[in-house]
């Protein structure tokens, strides 16, 4: 019996022995590249996210129907702060220029939290900020829904809420 927990014992030692130290060093260090990898894909997907609410906050300012059209799904659903629903790209957008039209002044959109629901879908809160030409600000909420579509994020979904009043 000690003759056989000797042999183990030796053979395990001359294995570690045999086996070039840069192999195990290399596997050491090849170890947390997934997870640098999924941090890599976060900061990814959150940046595209942000740029794409940026892009939407630029083309409503400007009143780009070519972006807005571009950036949003054409079953896009949309709930305003008054109340009114606009489903699909066609009434959305017309609905967007009316309402940019109705209330002037530079919009502000600051993405606060994003959260990825799916490697193609995620949820991004943002703070909406309407400076009004008469120098009042109209403070909301807007809620996206995003999704991946052929490689790209689109709008999905708008939610923009007005905060209670305490």
């Amino acid at each position: 019996m000690i003759e056989n927990n000797m042999k183990t014992q030796l053979s395990t030692n001359t294995l570690w022995q045999d086996t070039p130290k840069h192999v195990l060093l290399h596997l050491l260090l090849l170890l947390p590249l997934p997870f640098f990898a999924q941090i890599a894909a976060v900061q990814d997907y959150e940046q595209a996210i942000t740029t794409l609410i940026a892009q939407y906050a630029q083309a409503r300012e400007t009143q780009d129907t070519v972006l807005l059209k571009n950036i949003l799904t054409k079953d896009i659903d949309q709930l305003v702060s008054t109340g009114e629903w606009r489903r699909g790209i066609g009434t959305a957008v017309k609905g967007m220029q009316r309402s940019s039209g109705n209330n002037p002044g530079t919009r502000t959109l600051t993405v606060e939290h994003i959260r990825l629901l799916t490697p193609a879908s995620a949820i991004a809160d943002a703070r909406y900020v309407i400076e009004q030409t008469d120098g009042t600000q109209r403070r909301m909420w807007s809620t996206f829904i995003t999704v991946m579509k052929n490689d790209e994020w689109k709008i999905a979904g708008i939610r923009n809420m007005l905060p209670a009043n305490r």
